[in-house]
């Protein structure tokens, strides 16, 4: 893992270190949900708090300075020729801290790679760095946040046929790497809109699933991404996003994310978001622009 990663990741185990430890002369207090609803965002398809397609500056869960906040997700998204699933957990400490550990699992469903199967794991930290979200109303303070996500590809199933078993043999440099992000997140609760700007430095081709780095251009990019959340009402979220992509591989036209989505809070404790996403082309065997539902259940507390 990079330094940065390692440090982060370091000061989150002394964290539940210090956790467990006062936990063990009392009983650890149930999360407070002391935030307003959808202020913690759902999950991202690689783990984090946020939207669908880009991380916000949001701590997940409901825990306010004082507590925590805990929750599952399972994330599928069905294209015309690819289907993706992400199932993980998260947790937020002290609306300051996130850790989240995601699995995402990809498979084709047409010729030639409709026996295509890729996994990753994902391990994700993020740390609110300044402003807060529903206090700062009256300035333009967005809530700031820096994360990092340390994502390792497995092996490539379906095509040993062509003598395929690692993304390096599609033009990968490595199957592990890390993303590091700066995320900005406004809330205007007078005008009930969320606005998410955020910075990544990646060279992960198709979040990962493709490996790192590639044989078109190998090093690290700064990738912007875009949401915009409208507030229907107080469970009703309806907004679009965008997530810009590298071009690394030779095999893989990639095309930037977008979507549009739909996220209903029925409570604190469950989030369903909706959206159609378009994906763009995923690799040069089936070039066509995918596009499909994007279907998300987070619960927690």
């Amino acid at each position: 893992m990079q330094p940065l990663l390692q440090r982060l990741i370091s000061s989150l185990a002394l964290l539940s270190l210090l956790a467990a430890n006062q936990a063990s002369a009392q009983h650890l207090p149930m999360p407070d949900k002391g935030r307003l609803l959808a202020t913690a965002g759902v999950t991202q398809l690689e783990g984090a708090g946020g939207g669908g397609l880009t991380p916000w500056a949001t701590i997940t869960g409901y825990g306010s300075e004082d507590s925590y906040g805990v929750n599952a997700h399972i994330t599928q998204v069905a294209t015309q020729d690819y289907r993706l699933q992400t199932t993980g957990v998260a947790l937020g400490i002290a609306d300051k801290l996130e850790f989240s550990l995601a699995k995402q699992k990809f498979t084709g469903n047409l010729a030639p790679l409709d026996q295509l199967e890729l996994q990753q794991d994902i391990v994700g930290i993020k740390l609110k760095i300044a402003g807060d979200l529903v206090t700062d109303q009256d300035s333009w303070q967005p809530q700031v946040a820096i994360g990092a996500m340390y994502k390792r590809n497995h092996a490539v199933q379906g095509l040993e046929a062509l003598g395929i078993t690692n993304v390096k043999q599609l033009g990968a440099v490595d199957d592990s790497g890390v993303d590091y992000y700066l995320s900005a997140t406004k809330l205007l609760l007078e005008h009930s809109l969320l606005v998410n700007g955020t910075l990544r430095l990646s060279k992960a081709n198709q979040m990962g699933l493709l490996g790192f780095g590639g044989d078109k251009r190998k090093g690290y990019q700064l990738l912007p991404e875009v949401s915009l959340g409208y507030l229907i009402n107080r469970k009703l979220v309806a907004g679009v996003e965008y997530r810009s992509k590298p071009q690394n591989l030779a095999v893989d036209n990639e095309k930037a994310y977008y979507d549009a989505f739909l996220a209903w809070f029925p409570s604190k404790s469950v989030s369903l978001t909706l959206a159609y996403a378009h994906l763009g082309d995923i690799t040069v065997f089936n070039p066509k622009n995918q596009r499909g539902w994007y279907l998300s259940l987070q619960i927690g507390q």
